[in-house]
Protein backbone atom coordinates (compact mmCIF):
# COMPACT_ATOMS: atom_id res chain seq x y z
CA UNK A 1 0.00 0.00 0.00
CA UNK A 2 1.07 3.09 -0.91
CA UNK A 3 0.67 6.48 1.50
CA UNK A 4 1.66 10.03 1.67
CA UNK A 5 2.37 12.16 4.88
CA UNK A 6 0.96 15.48 5.46
CA UNK A 7 2.65 17.14 8.39
CA UNK A 8 6.46 16.57 9.48
CA UNK A 9 6.26 17.37 13.32
CA UNK A 10 6.98 15.99 16.35
CA UNK A 11 4.74 13.06 15.83
CA UNK A 12 6.02 11.94 13.02
CA UNK A 13 9.37 10.61 13.84
CA UNK A 14 7.36 8.13 16.68
CA UNK A 15 5.61 7.08 13.60
CA UNK A 16 8.93 6.25 11.75
CA UNK A 17 10.29 4.68 14.72
CA UNK A 18 8.51 1.14 13.60
CA UNK A 19 7.97 1.58 9.73
CA UNK A 20 11.02 -0.90 9.33
CA UNK A 21 8.80 -3.32 10.52
CA UNK A 22 6.43 -1.91 7.65
CA UNK A 23 8.20 -3.49 3.98
CA UNK A 24 4.11 -3.74 2.46
CA UNK A 25 4.33 -0.13 2.94
CA UNK A 26 5.38 2.29 0.62
CA UNK A 27 5.67 6.28 1.67
CA UNK A 28 5.55 8.14 -1.71
CA UNK A 29 6.21 10.96 0.08
CA UNK A 30 5.76 14.42 2.34
CA UNK A 31 4.46 17.33 2.96
CA UNK A 32 4.30 20.29 5.38
CA UNK A 33 3.80 23.43 4.98
CA UNK A 34 7.13 24.15 7.21
CA UNK A 35 9.33 23.76 4.59
CA UNK A 36 12.54 23.53 6.59
CA UNK A 37 11.14 21.05 8.35
CA UNK A 38 10.04 18.93 5.48
CA UNK A 39 13.72 19.43 3.75
CA UNK A 40 15.07 17.81 7.50
CA UNK A 41 12.90 14.96 6.88
CA UNK A 42 13.44 14.03 3.89
CA UNK A 43 17.39 14.44 4.52
CA UNK A 44 17.20 11.90 7.37
CA UNK A 45 14.69 9.52 6.05
CA UNK A 46 15.47 9.78 2.05
CA UNK A 47 11.62 10.59 1.87
CA UNK A 48 10.13 13.05 -1.29
CA UNK A 49 9.14 16.22 -0.93
CA UNK A 50 5.82 17.34 -2.36
CA UNK A 51 6.08 21.33 -3.17
CA UNK A 52 2.58 21.70 -2.04
CA UNK A 53 -0.74 19.75 -0.97
CA UNK A 54 -2.03 19.93 -3.94
CA UNK A 55 1.02 18.22 -5.91
CA UNK A 56 0.63 15.12 -3.11
CA UNK A 57 -3.31 15.19 -3.56
CA UNK A 58 -2.89 14.65 -7.34
CA UNK A 59 -0.11 11.92 -7.04
CA UNK A 60 -2.00 9.07 -8.80
CA UNK A 61 0.43 6.55 -6.66
CA UNK A 62 -0.95 7.38 -3.06
CA UNK A 63 -3.75 5.42 -1.93
CA UNK A 64 -3.38 6.80 2.09
CA UNK A 65 -2.80 10.27 2.91
CA UNK A 66 -1.62 10.43 6.75
CA UNK A 67 -2.74 13.29 8.70
CA UNK A 68 -0.29 14.56 11.38
CA UNK A 69 -0.94 18.42 10.88
CA UNK A 70 -2.28 20.29 13.84
CA UNK A 71 -5.34 19.16 15.16
CA UNK A 72 -7.09 22.76 14.17
CA UNK A 73 -5.92 21.46 10.42
CA UNK A 74 -7.47 18.22 10.46
CA UNK A 75 -10.95 19.06 9.11
CA UNK A 76 -9.63 20.88 5.97
CA UNK A 77 -6.88 18.37 5.39
CA UNK A 78 -8.82 15.40 5.59
CA UNK A 79 -11.80 16.95 3.59
CA UNK A 80 -9.30 18.04 1.06
CA UNK A 81 -7.73 14.28 1.15
CA UNK A 82 -11.33 12.95 0.59
CA UNK A 83 -12.28 15.10 -2.33
CA UNK A 84 -8.94 14.08 -4.32
CA UNK A 85 -10.39 10.55 -3.82
CA UNK A 86 -7.80 9.35 -1.47
CA UNK A 87 -8.44 7.41 1.85
CA UNK A 88 -7.04 9.13 4.88
CA UNK A 89 -6.01 8.05 8.13
CA UNK A 90 -5.95 10.89 10.38
CA UNK A 91 -4.21 11.81 13.98
CA UNK A 92 -6.72 11.82 16.87
CA UNK A 93 -9.09 13.28 17.00
CA UNK A 94 -10.58 13.35 13.91
CA UNK A 95 -11.85 16.78 14.55
CA UNK A 96 -13.22 18.77 17.40
CA UNK A 97 -16.45 19.34 16.14
CA UNK A 98 -18.75 16.92 15.72
CA UNK A 99 -20.77 18.22 13.03
CA UNK A 100 -17.80 18.26 10.74
CA UNK A 101 -17.21 15.19 12.25
CA UNK A 102 -19.87 13.79 11.04
CA UNK A 103 -19.94 15.30 7.59
CA UNK A 104 -16.04 13.74 6.76
CA UNK A 105 -17.95 10.77 7.41
CA UNK A 106 -20.81 11.04 5.24
CA UNK A 107 -18.36 12.77 2.62
CA UNK A 108 -15.69 9.34 2.66
CA UNK A 109 -19.06 6.68 2.30
CA UNK A 110 -20.35 8.81 -0.73
CA UNK A 111 -16.78 8.65 -2.46
CA UNK A 112 -16.48 5.04 -1.32
CA UNK A 113 -13.62 5.94 0.78
CA UNK A 114 -11.90 4.79 4.08
CA UNK A 115 -11.57 7.70 6.73
CA UNK A 116 -10.22 6.11 10.19
CA UNK A 117 -7.54 6.85 12.41
CA UNK A 118 -5.79 7.16 15.85
CA UNK A 119 -5.41 5.58 18.37
CA UNK A 120 -4.48 2.34 17.55
CA UNK A 121 -3.81 1.16 20.88
CA UNK A 122 -6.60 -1.06 20.71
CA UNK A 123 -4.60 -3.10 18.42
CA UNK A 124 -1.61 -3.97 20.80
CA UNK A 125 -0.30 -6.99 22.19
CA UNK A 126 -1.43 -5.83 26.31
CA UNK A 127 -4.93 -4.43 24.84
CA UNK A 128 -5.54 -7.77 22.84
CA UNK A 129 -4.33 -9.79 25.83
CA UNK A 130 -6.33 -8.30 28.28
CA UNK A 131 -9.75 -8.18 25.96
CA UNK A 132 -9.36 -11.77 25.28
CA UNK A 133 -8.76 -12.58 28.85
CA UNK A 134 -12.27 -10.73 30.18
CA UNK A 135 -13.74 -12.37 27.17
CA UNK A 136 -12.62 -15.88 28.30
CA UNK A 137 -14.40 -15.31 31.79
CA UNK A 138 -10.90 -14.63 33.82
CA UNK A 139 -12.26 -12.32 36.28
CA UNK A 140 -15.91 -13.39 36.01
CA UNK A 141 -18.68 -10.47 34.71
CA UNK A 142 -16.74 -7.32 34.77
CA UNK A 143 -19.05 -4.61 36.50
CA UNK A 144 -16.01 -1.47 36.62
CA UNK A 145 -13.08 0.12 35.45
CA UNK A 146 -10.66 2.24 36.59
CA UNK A 147 -8.57 4.07 33.66
CA UNK A 148 -6.11 6.92 34.49
CA UNK A 149 -4.05 8.87 32.26
CA UNK A 150 -2.09 11.74 34.35
CA UNK A 151 0.70 12.76 32.07
CA UNK A 152 3.12 14.70 34.91
CA UNK A 153 2.43 18.66 36.09
CA UNK A 154 3.24 20.26 32.68
CA UNK A 155 4.28 23.34 34.07
CA UNK A 156 7.19 21.28 35.85
CA UNK A 157 8.25 19.33 33.33
CA UNK A 158 10.23 22.35 30.97
CA UNK A 159 8.32 21.08 27.71
CA UNK A 160 9.80 23.88 25.87
CA UNK A 161 12.98 22.01 25.44
CA UNK A 162 11.89 18.58 24.44
CA UNK A 163 12.53 17.97 20.43
CA UNK A 164 12.48 15.03 18.38
CA UNK A 165 14.88 12.78 17.15
CA UNK A 166 15.07 15.02 13.79
CA UNK A 167 15.01 18.09 15.67
CA UNK A 168 10.84 18.41 15.26
CA UNK A 169 9.95 20.59 18.96
CA UNK A 170 7.52 19.01 20.90
CA UNK A 171 4.36 21.18 20.11
CA UNK A 172 3.86 21.96 24.20
CA UNK A 173 1.71 25.24 23.03
CA UNK A 174 -1.15 22.89 20.89
CA UNK A 175 -0.96 19.99 23.53
CA UNK A 176 -1.71 22.50 26.72
CA UNK A 177 -4.56 24.79 24.17
CA UNK A 178 -6.08 21.92 23.12
CA UNK A 179 -5.82 20.15 26.64
CA UNK A 180 -5.03 17.05 27.59
CA UNK A 181 -9.01 15.30 27.13
CA UNK A 182 -8.52 16.53 23.44
CA UNK A 183 -5.35 14.91 23.42
CA UNK A 184 -5.60 11.66 25.31
CA UNK A 185 -8.58 10.33 26.49
CA UNK A 186 -9.12 8.80 23.37
CA UNK A 187 -6.28 5.81 24.35
CA UNK A 188 -8.50 4.91 26.92
CA UNK A 189 -11.72 5.44 24.94
CA UNK A 190 -11.14 3.01 22.08
CA UNK A 191 -10.44 -0.19 24.24
CA UNK A 192 -13.27 0.61 26.38
CA UNK A 193 -16.42 1.29 23.93
CA UNK A 194 -14.55 -1.63 21.79
CA UNK A 195 -14.41 -3.62 25.11
CA UNK A 196 -18.07 -2.76 26.53
CA UNK A 197 -20.42 -1.01 24.01
CA UNK A 198 -21.35 2.04 23.49
CA UNK A 199 -22.02 4.81 26.22
CA UNK A 200 -25.11 5.13 27.04
CA UNK A 201 -25.01 7.53 29.94
CA UNK A 202 -22.27 10.14 31.21
CA UNK A 203 -21.24 12.61 34.05
CA UNK A 204 -18.24 14.56 33.62
CA UNK A 205 -16.27 17.29 34.98
CA UNK A 206 -13.12 19.86 33.27
CA UNK A 207 -11.33 21.98 35.30
CA UNK A 208 -8.22 24.70 34.87
CA UNK A 209 -6.32 23.65 38.17
CA UNK A 210 -2.78 25.41 37.22
CA UNK A 211 -3.11 28.54 35.49
CA UNK A 212 0.30 29.22 34.38
CA UNK A 213 2.24 26.28 32.69
CA UNK A 214 4.29 28.25 30.11
CA UNK A 215 5.33 31.62 29.37
CA UNK A 216 4.17 30.95 25.75
CA UNK A 217 0.96 32.64 25.41
CA UNK A 218 -1.90 30.05 25.16
CA UNK A 219 -5.46 30.61 23.15
CA UNK A 220 -7.12 30.03 24.71
CA UNK A 221 -5.41 30.03 28.01
CA UNK A 222 -7.71 28.40 30.46
CA UNK A 223 -8.43 24.89 28.34
CA UNK A 224 -8.81 22.01 30.97
CA UNK A 225 -6.07 20.51 32.47
CA UNK A 226 -8.07 18.17 34.40
CA UNK A 227 -11.10 15.57 33.42
CA UNK A 228 -12.86 13.25 35.09
CA UNK A 229 -15.42 11.15 33.01
CA UNK A 230 -18.11 8.77 35.00
CA UNK A 231 -19.38 6.11 32.40
CA UNK A 232 -22.10 3.70 31.84
CA UNK A 233 -21.70 1.50 28.81
CA UNK A 234 -24.49 -0.49 27.42
CA UNK A 235 -23.42 -4.01 28.62
CA UNK A 236 -23.56 -3.03 32.06
CA UNK A 237 -20.06 -1.84 33.10
CA UNK A 238 -19.36 1.48 34.86
CA UNK A 239 -15.97 3.36 34.16
CA UNK A 240 -14.25 6.19 35.90
CA UNK A 241 -11.74 8.01 33.63
CA UNK A 242 -9.11 10.47 34.52
CA UNK A 243 -6.65 12.59 32.78
CA UNK A 244 -4.79 15.68 33.77
CA UNK A 245 -1.67 17.40 33.42
CA UNK A 246 -1.74 18.13 36.81
CA UNK A 247 -0.57 15.17 38.73
CA UNK A 248 2.46 12.47 38.70
CA UNK A 249 2.43 10.38 35.73
CA UNK A 250 -0.13 7.15 35.37
CA UNK A 251 -1.15 5.58 32.33
CA UNK A 252 -3.02 2.44 34.07
CA UNK A 253 -5.92 0.28 33.74
CA UNK A 254 -7.85 -1.50 35.63
CA UNK A 255 -10.76 -4.18 35.07
CA UNK A 256 -12.78 -5.39 37.94
CA UNK A 257 -14.67 -8.23 37.59
CA UNK A 258 -17.23 -10.34 40.17
CA UNK A 259 -14.34 -12.72 40.73
CA UNK A 260 -11.20 -10.56 40.10
CA UNK A 261 -9.46 -8.31 38.08
CA UNK A 262 -6.95 -7.34 35.29
CA UNK A 263 -4.66 -4.49 35.23
CA UNK A 264 -1.79 -2.72 33.17
CA UNK A 265 0.33 -0.26 34.12
CA UNK A 266 0.55 1.83 31.01
CA UNK A 267 -1.18 2.33 28.66
CA UNK A 268 1.08 3.50 26.32
CA UNK A 269 3.32 0.50 25.90
CA UNK A 270 2.05 -1.95 23.26
CA UNK A 271 4.04 -4.69 25.39
CA UNK A 272 3.23 -3.36 29.48
CA UNK A 273 2.72 -6.08 31.81
CA UNK A 274 -0.65 -7.74 32.28
CA UNK A 275 -1.72 -8.82 35.58
CA UNK A 276 -4.24 -10.99 36.81
CA UNK A 277 -5.46 -11.59 40.21
CA UNK A 278 -8.44 -14.24 41.27
CA UNK A 279 -9.92 -12.72 44.75
CA UNK A 280 -9.71 -14.93 47.43
CA UNK A 281 -10.71 -14.02 50.89
CA UNK A 282 -6.89 -14.29 51.68
CA UNK A 283 -6.03 -11.59 49.15
CA UNK A 284 -8.67 -9.48 49.93
CA UNK A 285 -8.60 -9.39 53.51
CA UNK A 286 -4.46 -9.29 53.21
CA UNK A 287 -4.91 -5.51 51.49
CA UNK A 288 -5.86 -4.61 55.11
CA UNK A 289 -2.48 -4.57 56.11
CA UNK A 290 -0.38 -1.50 55.50
CA UNK A 291 2.64 -3.55 55.06
CA UNK A 292 1.62 -6.22 52.38
CA UNK A 293 -0.19 -3.40 50.48
CA UNK A 294 3.09 -1.53 50.10
CA UNK A 295 5.31 -4.02 49.63
CA UNK A 296 4.46 -5.51 46.49
CA UNK A 297 7.14 -8.35 46.87
CA UNK A 298 5.57 -9.33 50.09
CA UNK A 299 1.83 -8.86 49.12
CA UNK A 300 2.10 -11.32 46.27
CA UNK A 301 2.81 -13.98 48.77
CA UNK A 302 -0.75 -13.32 49.94
CA UNK A 303 -2.13 -13.25 46.06
CA UNK A 304 -2.03 -9.16 46.18
CA UNK A 305 -1.85 -8.39 42.93
CA UNK A 306 -2.14 -12.16 41.17
CA UNK A 307 0.13 -12.98 38.96
CA UNK A 308 1.72 -11.43 35.40
CA UNK A 309 -0.01 -13.50 31.92
CA UNK A 310 2.20 -13.96 29.02
CA UNK A 311 0.90 -11.60 26.44
CA UNK A 312 -0.57 -12.71 22.98
CA UNK A 313 1.85 -11.83 20.03
CA UNK A 314 -0.15 -10.15 16.93
CA UNK A 315 1.35 -9.42 13.69
CA UNK A 316 3.42 -7.19 14.36
CA UNK A 317 4.55 -7.54 17.70
CA UNK A 318 8.19 -7.52 16.81
CA UNK A 319 7.69 -3.64 15.36
CA UNK A 320 8.19 -1.98 19.36
CA UNK A 321 11.08 -4.51 20.11
CA UNK A 322 13.66 -2.46 18.06
CA UNK A 323 14.09 1.15 16.40
CA UNK A 324 15.86 1.74 13.10
CA UNK A 325 16.66 4.75 11.06
CA UNK A 326 15.43 7.33 12.95
CA UNK A 327 18.47 8.30 15.12
CA UNK A 328 21.77 7.35 14.08
CA UNK A 329 24.10 8.08 16.95
CA UNK A 330 25.33 6.03 19.69
CA UNK A 331 23.63 8.11 22.61
CA UNK A 332 19.97 7.55 20.65
CA UNK A 333 20.50 4.32 20.41
CA UNK A 334 20.80 3.60 24.51
CA UNK A 335 18.37 6.52 24.93
CA UNK A 336 15.60 4.73 22.89
CA UNK A 337 16.37 1.09 24.36
CA UNK A 338 15.94 2.48 27.47
CA UNK A 339 12.47 4.17 26.51
CA UNK A 340 11.28 1.16 25.05
CA UNK A 341 11.86 -0.70 28.09
CA UNK A 342 11.27 1.77 31.00
CA UNK A 343 8.87 4.14 29.39
CA UNK A 344 6.67 3.29 26.80
CA UNK A 345 6.67 1.73 23.24
CA UNK A 346 4.39 2.49 20.75
CA UNK A 347 3.78 0.96 17.22
CA UNK A 348 1.88 4.30 15.86
CA UNK A 349 2.01 2.58 12.34
CA UNK A 350 -0.30 -0.36 13.70
CA UNK A 351 -3.62 1.46 13.13
CA UNK A 352 -2.28 2.29 9.38
CA UNK A 353 -1.36 -0.76 8.97
CA UNK A 354 -4.79 -2.49 10.27
CA UNK A 355 -6.49 -0.23 7.77
CA UNK A 356 -4.27 -0.68 4.92
CA UNK A 357 -4.38 -4.65 5.47
CA UNK A 358 -8.64 -4.38 5.87
CA UNK A 359 -9.02 -2.43 2.21
CA UNK A 360 -6.70 -4.88 0.54
CA UNK A 361 -8.98 -7.77 1.79
CA UNK A 362 -12.17 -6.19 1.06
CA UNK A 363 -13.58 -6.05 4.42
CA UNK A 364 -14.55 -3.67 6.78
CA UNK A 365 -12.44 -1.78 8.90
CA UNK A 366 -11.95 -2.64 12.61
CA UNK A 367 -12.92 0.70 13.89
CA UNK A 368 -15.92 1.14 12.12
CA UNK A 369 -17.30 5.07 11.08
CA UNK A 370 -19.88 5.18 13.78
CA UNK A 371 -17.61 3.47 16.31
CA UNK A 372 -15.08 6.34 15.58
CA UNK A 373 -18.04 9.16 15.73
CA UNK A 374 -19.00 7.59 19.12
CA UNK A 375 -15.74 8.41 20.54
CA UNK A 376 -15.15 11.81 19.01
CA UNK A 377 -18.60 12.93 20.51
CA UNK A 378 -17.70 11.24 24.03
CA UNK A 379 -13.95 13.22 23.92
CA UNK A 380 -15.62 16.38 23.52
CA UNK A 381 -18.33 16.20 25.85
CA UNK A 382 -15.67 15.22 28.65
CA UNK A 383 -13.32 17.86 27.58
CA UNK A 384 -16.53 20.86 27.56
CA UNK A 385 -18.17 19.38 30.95
CA UNK A 386 -16.94 22.60 33.27
CA UNK A 387 -16.09 22.93 36.68
CA UNK A 388 -19.68 22.62 37.39
CA UNK A 389 -19.84 18.94 35.77
CA UNK A 390 -22.17 17.71 32.99
CA UNK A 391 -24.69 15.06 32.57
CA UNK A 392 -25.30 13.91 29.15
CA UNK A 393 -26.96 10.95 26.70
CA UNK A 394 -24.76 10.47 23.58
CA UNK A 395 -26.32 11.07 19.98
CA UNK A 396 -24.49 8.43 18.68
CA UNK A 397 -24.03 4.79 18.67
CA UNK A 398 -22.56 1.72 17.17
CA UNK A 399 -22.90 -2.27 16.69
CA UNK A 400 -20.21 -3.99 19.23
CA UNK A 401 -16.91 -3.86 18.03
CA UNK A 402 -15.51 -7.87 17.72
CA UNK A 403 -11.91 -8.71 18.77
CA UNK A 404 -9.75 -8.95 15.81
CA UNK A 405 -9.23 -12.61 14.73
CA UNK A 406 -6.35 -12.79 14.99
CA UNK A 407 -6.81 -12.79 18.53
CA UNK A 408 -9.99 -14.34 19.11
CA UNK A 409 -8.47 -17.29 17.47
CA UNK A 410 -4.97 -17.14 18.62
CA UNK A 411 -3.61 -20.85 20.25
CA UNK A 412 -2.20 -19.51 23.08
CA UNK A 413 -4.96 -18.50 25.67
CA UNK A 414 -3.57 -16.14 28.36
CA UNK A 415 -3.39 -17.87 31.98
CA UNK A 416 -6.87 -16.95 33.42
CA UNK A 417 -6.84 -20.10 35.54
CA UNK A 418 -4.67 -18.72 38.45
CA UNK A 419 -4.69 -21.18 41.23
CA UNK A 420 -3.54 -20.09 44.62
CA UNK A 421 -0.16 -20.51 45.81
CA UNK A 422 0.74 -22.60 48.97
CA UNK A 423 1.28 -19.87 51.27
CA UNK A 424 -2.37 -18.40 50.08
CA UNK A 425 -3.69 -21.62 50.62
CA UNK A 426 -2.19 -21.66 54.15
CA UNK A 427 -3.37 -18.66 55.18
CA UNK A 428 -6.99 -19.11 54.12
CA UNK A 429 -7.71 -21.37 57.39
CA UNK A 430 -6.04 -18.12 59.28
CA UNK A 431 -8.48 -15.92 57.41
CA UNK A 432 -11.67 -18.01 58.56
CA UNK A 433 -10.27 -18.26 62.00
CA UNK A 434 -9.87 -14.46 62.16
CA UNK A 435 -13.30 -13.83 61.08
CA UNK A 436 -14.44 -16.30 63.34
CA UNK A 437 -13.22 -14.62 66.56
Amino acid sequence: MKIAYVGCGYVFDIYMRTAWAYPEITVCGVFDIDTARSAVVSGHYGFHVYPDLDALLSDPDVAIVVNLTSIRSHYEVTKRALEAGKHVYSEKPITTDLGQTRELFALAAARGLVLTGAPCNLFCDAIATMWKAVDDGAIGKPVLVYAELDDNPAHLMNLESVQSPTGAPFPYAEELQEGCTVEHVGYHLVWLCAMFGPVRSMTAFSSTLVAHKTDTPLDPADTPDLSVGCLEFAGGVSARVTCSWVAPRDHSIRIVGETGEIRVDNVFHDQAAVHLERFSRVSLSARKAYTLRTQPLLGRIFGIGGRRIRLIRRWKSHAVEAERGVGRSVKHRIVSWLRRREVYAQDKLLGIGEMARAIVESRPQPLPPDFLLHLNELTLAIQRAGPRGATMTPTTGFANVPPLPDVVGNRHKPLIDVRPGLAVRWFSGVVEALHQR
